[in-house]
């Protein structure tokens, strides 16, 4: 019996080795390579999950990789919002966000959810420094537009709704993401931005991560979701897509709702020198490791 525990002890650490082994063309290639991960649904909510995102993270700065991570807050956002007797309104996908609502959502994004990232990151052994997009000019916005809606608020005749402090993304200023980089930290951005009058906006967290990927030119842009990745209309995953069948999809309708921006920071991205970009199940402990580091990969590619 020894004898017998001995030789699978044995062959667990050969397996473990083989697992080593594998990941070792993947490290040498994203070694020194920026990668954008946008972090959002159940691995944000889940605390197991939440540790498992941290580690992974952590292992790819120790292997050479240049993590970015920018994060979203949505659900947290609503339960504070209702806490404080508002109401959540959404339209075309997008929160309307008056003078209180983004008061929450700097406190919720960047109050709490950054900063118990940043502490679970280095706690769990990383460097890691939390980031709004107003530190260091980061992302500079302006107002977004007004956005149509089939179904106009009651006593509207507007086809367009105002969105309030939501903001469109002008610029990102990645001088300050290079310095904490070249300083050995892991960036974590809370998705806000600011304008020339000083003016804080909500941003759409994929549409943030997508925008910081272009500045770095980044190897890969990954989002985690609560999907295996974009399903088909029979709802299996699709594992890679290009440009024109990404926008047929669309117009069918089979990619919609919160889907929508993903693919269109993907697409964006892929336009400003990002070389790939994924969306990926992140309810899947250790997804971004299994992305990055095994021959098959997760969820689904979007390349040019």
């Amino acid at each position: 019996m020894v004898g017998q525990r001995k030789t699978l002890e044995v062959q667990r650490g050969i397996d473990k080795a083989n697992v080593l082994i594998e990941a070792l063309p993947y490290i040498k290639t994203f070694a020194g390579k920026t990668v954008v991960i946008k972090y959002g649904g159940a691995a944000m909510t889940d605390e197991a999950l939440k540790r498992s995102v941290a580690l992974d993270v952590i292992l790819m700065r120790y292997v050479g990789m240049q993590p970015v991570v920018v994060h979203g807050g949505g659900p947290e956002i609503t339960r504070a919002m209702e806490q404080a007797g508002l109401k959540p309104t959404f339209i075309s996908g997008f929160r309307v966000t008056d003078r209180e609502t983004m008061k929450i959502v700097e406190m919720v994004m960047v109050g709490q959810i950054n900063q118990e990232l940043v502490a679970l990151i280095n706690s769990s052994g990383g460097s890691a420094v939390g980031l709004s997009g107003k530190d260091g000019g980061l992302i500079r916005a302006k107002k977004a537009g007004p956005v149509a809606t089939a179904e106009p608020p009651a006593g509207s005749v507007e086809p367009e709704v105002d969105l309030g402090f939501v903001g469109e993304i002008i610029a990102v200023d990645e001088r300050v993401l290079l310095a904490l980089e070249r300083d050995g930290f892991t960036p974590v951005v809370a998705p806000t931005g600011v304008d020339e009058a000083g003016v804080t906006y909500n941003i759409n967290a994929d549409l943030a991560a997508g925008a910081i990927a272009s500045a770095l030119r980044a190897e890969k842009l990954i989002f985690l979701t609560d999907t295996d990745g974009i399903l088909d209309k029979d709802d299996s995953l699709i594992p890679t897509l290009n440009r024109q069948r990404v926008e047929q999809l669309v117009v069918d309708g089979v990619i919609s709702g919160g889907m929508l921006p993903k693919v269109r920071a993907c697409l964006a991205a892929l336009n400003n020198g990002v070389e790939k970009t994924h969306i990926v199940n992140g309810t899947i402990p250790h997804a971004l490791l299994l992305e990055f580091f095994t021959s098959e990969g997760v969820g689904t590619e979007i390349v040019g």
